[in-house]
């Protein structure tokens, strides 16, 4: 009888699309604020050569594009951790963790020390 080992799980279809949500979040948030912006500029500072219209649309476009690239990435930063690596990976990611943390701690005494002795020189 042959043993199965388990697979790892792959991310949901709704897990992939928080990453579209956060897109769409952000492109909403940024046309709107293009639009306030816009529109104050061209009451105050006058539509331009290009007329109204396309300077609001500029601005809208450019906040919304900008907007939504940032939503959808901290989307993806915000929704990675709910995707759990499988159980033996995550071992050993923790035991190099682990195994690093009392090598630095060494390290930064060592460094501490031979600045202390610096000092004392002095």
């Amino acid at each position: 009888m042959s043993h199965r080992q388990p697979q790892p799980q792959l991310p949901t279809v709704w897990q992939k699309m928080k990453f579209v949500m956060g897109a769409m979040m952000g492109a909403g948030v940024g046309l709107t604020i293009g639009f306030i912006f816009g529109s104050y500029s061209i009451l105050r500072g006058g539509a331009g050569p290009r007329g109204a219209l396309p300077t609001l649309s500029q601005y809208m476009l450019s906040s919304g594009a900008t907007f939504s690239f940032f939503l959808a990435i901290g989307s993806v930063i915000r929704n990675e951790t709910a995707m759990q690596l499988p159980p033996h990976w995550e071992a050993a990611r923790m035991e190099v963790i682990n195994r690093s943390r009392p090598m630095a701690y060494q390290t930064l005494k060592q460094k501490w020390e031979m600045e202390t002795r610096r000092n004392d020189k002095s």
